[in-house]
């Protein structure tokens, strides 16, 4: 048979179905709360959460759905404390379809709904300001509110935007039901914030307290609520929600703000202001420390360079194009640790990669020479980065210097590590544990946290880090 929700908002206005304990809007703040923004309606007096990265203001009725990518780059580089949106829909409308059982759960038919194809319009806001959030919501109108907004932004921190959107009318059951089912095709890992969410096989997520046979098919994304029981001669195409049995919808819980996923942020990240002075300060500091580390490490240069020919021949240094403050490419330089042909062999061994992210690690990479192995152990195949920190490309610490590639995941986190000088050491390198699927996150974690609070002393902390942690790999070694 057919599965089909037990409760069809159409039919029942007043009585709008649950999932996970969770009602299509609150299924929608939820979505927006995983990506770090709460949602903010105007005269709903919800308290305004402290960890939240990014407000979006809405009218009461207005569910939507849209990038927010270009959204948090204009608040980046336009220094833009309020972004007001025309959220522009332009799906066409014209029908949708439903599936229709007999009383015994048979198939019957399928039913064409129409409806209306014209393009919609709403409007919305986005703000990282908690006090402008505020003022939307005690309005007494729309028309107040996006008064007060203007009066509380200047014009220079105030920008307009359009963007192509799905946009939804909470006041309609139907249109909470699309919206919900959209979020189901569209939201990949509602854990995050739902968390009664279970994940099951091939996009299935589903209630602890649901029932699901194991001959039971489904096909798509397919969320499963709580006290339904899915037989196996069940098959439900998504996507599709079989909402909460009614009698045992049950408590959501809250949403736990700081637990939240960094591939999840969004906050729009701005570097700490740093006086010209500190930046010289800074800047002279990497070049006195370049300096002294090439003179004390350059006795070492004929040793590592002699060793790299004996086992592979040249070329003794390995350049690799990064990219520096402001995205500008440079190469970067170390001893050579790998085969000649390393780079043609990582396609053939992809699937051994041992982390996540853009990055790529294998403990015991089969790329590595003999030679290559144990100067990566020391760090000494890092020693060249010190020219590359006298040409100005790097700085002693610094977010790791990345290529264009990888620089192209979470458009805030790239614009804040691209708005300083990679560095040979860093924060991460010192910092992570390497504990499995969370390494792109803490990269992402501690680049952000070092741009946000640099400093001379943060630097000084971190080089003596790296220091000791060199010496326990020797001595271990």
């Amino acid at each position: 048979m057919i599965a089909e929700p037990k409760a069809n908002p159409a039919e029942q206005p007043d009585a709008m179905p649950t999932v996970f304990g969770l009602s299509p809007i609150a299924i929608h703040d939820r979505y927006w709360a995983s990506r770090g923004v709460q949602v903010v309606r105007r005269a709903m007096p919800t308290p305004l959460v402290p960890h939240a990265h990014l407000f979006l203001l809405l009218q009461q009725r207005v569910l939507c759905l849209f990038d927010i990518g270009p959204v948090v780059d204009r608040i980046v580089w336009d220094d833009a404390d309020l972004v007001m949106l025309r959220l522009q829909d332009q799906d066409d409308h014209a029908y949708r379809e439903r599936i229709v059982t007999g009383p015994a759960g048979d198939f019957e038919r399928f039913e064409r709904i129409y409806g209306s194809h014209d393009s919609r319009f709403a409007r919305a806001a986005i703000t990282n300001r908690p006090t402008v959030a505020k003022l939307w919501q005690e309005a007494e109108s729309p028309r107040d509110g996006w008064r007060k907004l203007r009066q509380a932004v200047r014009p220079g921190q105030r920008w307009p935007m359009q963007t192509s959107a799905r946009v939804f009318d909470a006041e309609d059951p139907t249109e909470l039901l699309r919206s919900a089912r959209t979020l189901v095709d569209h939201w990949q890992k509602p854990g995050s914030t739902v968390n009664r969410a279970t994940p099951g096989r091939d996009g299935l997520w589903s209630d602890p307290s649901a029932s699901i046979d194991p001959g039971a098919q489904c096909v798509g994304r397919v969320w499963v609520g709580a006290g339904q029981k899915v037989d196996a001669d069940t098959l439900i195409v998504g996507p599709d929600i079989v909402w909460d049995d009614p009698e045992r919808a049950p408590d959501p819980g809250d949403v736990q703000w700081l637990d939240l996923e960094p591939t999840e942020r969004t906050e729009p990240l701005r570097p700490r202001y740093r006086p010209p002075l500190e930046r010289v300060i800074k800047r002279g500091f990497d070049i006195a420390f370049a300096v002294v580390a090439l003179l004390l490490t350059l006795p070492i240069y004929p040793f590592v360079m002699l060793a790299i020919l004996i086992e592979d021949g040249r070329p003794f240094f390995f350049a690799h194009t990064r990219e520096s403050l402001n995205a500008k490419e440079f190469p970067c330089l170390k001893f050579r640790s790998m085969r000649k042909d390393a780079e043609k062999m990582k396609a053939e061994i992809a699937a051994m990669n041992q982390v996540d992210g853009p990055q790529f690690y294998i403990k015991n990479d089969p790329r590595l020479t003999k030679v290559g192995r144990f100067i990566r152990t020391l760090q000494i195949d890092e020693l060249p980065q010190f020219i590359n920190v006298l040409l100005g490309h790097m700085s002693v610490v610094g977010p790791r210097p990345s290529p264009y590639k990888e620089n192209q995941y979470c458009p805030g986190w790239r614009e804040a590590r691209l708005s300083v000088r990679p560095g040979v050491t860093g924060l991460w390198q010192v910092s992570r544990t390497r504990a499995a699927g969370s390494d792109f996150q803490e990269w992402i974690r501690y680049d952000i946290e070092y741009v946000e609070n640099m400093s001379l002393l943060l630097d000084l902390k971190i080089i003596w880090r790296t220091v000791i942690m060199i010496l326990r790999t020797i001595k271990r070694s």
